[in-house]
């Protein structure tokens, strides 16, 4: 049996946007879509069954507002939903182990315990083992699509690019396999960004690329981009790629980057050893600040 893209619905307009996102990316990937909702039974709350069934009664509702959304916007996704009790972040990191993609509002309230959604969603984040996607309230179909020749919004265009974040000095192959499939699936083009900084003369050590003037160290990091996307270009060979080099901030330079872009792929380091859950400060940015629907891919 396919693995299902899962949404976490809540009620919410930005839950509502992203199961929205989330069936129309089921149906790009020919995997069921099951909506999933996490509620929280009440640790000093009596009443037994009947004080169940009344949290249950808002969560039934939350899952049959988004099904009758998702039957009208995306007739073809092939549905199903769950009630999930817990705690909602650690629900659905529970949820996603058997999951093929989880995508999440990225903010709002929850209808139960009152906390952003935004607050479980970076916690979900940072400790997820499976890609994960943000998608913010307003996100509408016509959004990933190039607009209409004369500039309107349309659904009959082809799709934005796909945009991965790529850091050359760790390249993992997990997020590189997510963004060219993504691309793949849309028939659109992937722009791969790598940004670097000259690191300041007190780190340089023998034979630093750092020793060369700017236009000499950008085309070396251009071939370095090139060397790495090479296996991927041959097996994806119908997949245009556009390799992007630029002198900045990663973070400034992937929120510019995914101003036009269908989706925005980074990655995120499995921790090898238990420590905090935390989002490195490039994927922190883009959660924050990137508009498009954002896919944090973990990897080791």
């Amino acid at each position: 049996m396919l693995s299902p893209v899962i949404a976490g619905v809540d009620g919410s307009s930005e839950s509502l946007a992203a199961a929205e996102w989330a069936a129309r990316e089921a149906v790009r990937r020919d995997r069921p879509l099951r909506l999933v909702h996490a509620w929280h039974r009440h640790p000093h709350r009596t009443g037994g069954e009947s004080a169940n069934a009344a949290q249950r009664h808002p969560a039934r509702r939350a899952l049959r507002q988004a099904e009758e959304r998702l039957r009208s916007a995306v007739p073809d996704v092939r549905l199903t939903d769950r009630q999930v009790e817990g705690p909602a972040t650690a629900a659905l990191l529970k949820a996603a182990e058997e999951c093929e993609l989880l995508v999440l509002g990225s903010r709002g309230l929850t209808g139960f315990t009152g906390l952003l959604v935004g607050s479980v969603a970076l916690g979900v984040v940072a400790r997820a083992t499976r890609p994960v996607v943000l998608v913010r309230a307003g996100e509408e179909a016509e959004d990933e699509h190039v607009p209409d020749a004369d500039g309107s919004p349309s659904t009959r265009t082809g799709y934005l690019d796909v945009v991965l974040g790529i850091d050359l000095a760790d390249p993992c192959d997990e997020v590189i396999e997510f963004a060219f499939e993504a691309a793949r699936l849309r028939h659109t083009r992937l722009r791969v960004v790598h940004a670097w900084q000259p690191p300041s003369a007190i780190g340089l050590g023998p034979g630093d690329i750092a020793l060369v003037d700017e236009p000499q160290r950008a085309e070396e990091w251009r071939g370095f981009l090139s060397a790495v996307l090479h296996m991927w270009r041959e097996k994806h060979p119908r997949t245009e790629v556009l390799e992007t080099v630029v002198e900045g901030r990663a973070s400034t330079a992937l929120v510019r980057a995914a101003s036009a872009a269908s989706l925005l792929v980074v990655g995120r380091r499995l921790a090898e050893r238990p420590t905090p859950p935390r989002l490195g400060p490039v994927t922190h940015a883009a959660v924050h600040h990137v508009r498009c629907p954002l896919a944090v891919v973990p990897h080791t």
